[in-house]
């Protein structure tokens, strides 16, 4: 990562920071992923090389940033927001980072993108939004991870009793490993069948 993209998210995680401590209202928290978790992500695009990455919570574009420029030049990214605000915070972020060519950013319906997106057509999955909706996200992400993909699931140590049933259907699928990485809120990896 550049030096001007690095002191960009690090001002992005400290204004994050500085909102989400004093702001009462959830649902306009930036909840962006802090550096740790970050710098793993960054470092697994970077190793696994994928082709198609999708971000499901893309808040402010703080980890957009850190997934885009580990991508390779020919890789595409998704990413889908659906707070206005954030969606257009994101734009601006991504724009300042020069990677808004990199990344298509959404603002929707996580479901709808999930399932217009094609069987098998992604390698790298991020998910990091309303986790009491992982559940019926689940069947669609299966769907739409390749063979040998990776998803990303972040604040399953922080938030372990809103993920419980969503990690237990996820464990008990065929086909699937999983490891709970204790960094951060807890990233949750799942590996599709290879």
């Amino acid at each position: 990562m550049t030096p001007e993209r690095l002191a960009l998210v690090e001002a992005l995680l400290a204004q994050g920071r500085e909102l989400d401590s004093t702001e009462p209202d959830h649902d306009r928290r930036y909840r962006n992923v802090d550096q740790a978790t970050a710098e793993l992500m960054h470092l697994l695009i970077r190793s696994l090389r994928p082709s198609s990455v999708l971000e499901i919570g893309t808040s402010n574009g703080c980890s957009t940033i850190w997934l885009a420029d580990g991508l390779d030049d020919r890789a595409r990214m998704v990413s889908v927001e659906s707070d206005l605000r954030r969606h257009h915070e994101a734009i601006d972020n991504l724009a300042a980072a020069r990677l808004d060519d990199r990344v298509e950013l959404v603002l929707g319906d996580a479901r709808q993108v999930l399932e217009k997106t094609q069987s098998q057509s992604v390698d790298f999955v991020f998910l990091d939004a309303d986790r009491r909706a992982y559940v019926d996200y689940w069947p669609d992400l299966l769907r739409i991870l390749r063979p040998g993909g990776l998803l990303a699931v972040d604040n399953c140590i922080s938030h372990a009793t809103e993920v419980a049933e969503f990690i237990s259907l996820v464990q008990e699928t065929p086909g699937t490993e999983t490891a709970l990485v204790p960094v951060g809120a807890g990233l949750l990896l799942v590996a599709g069948d290879q």
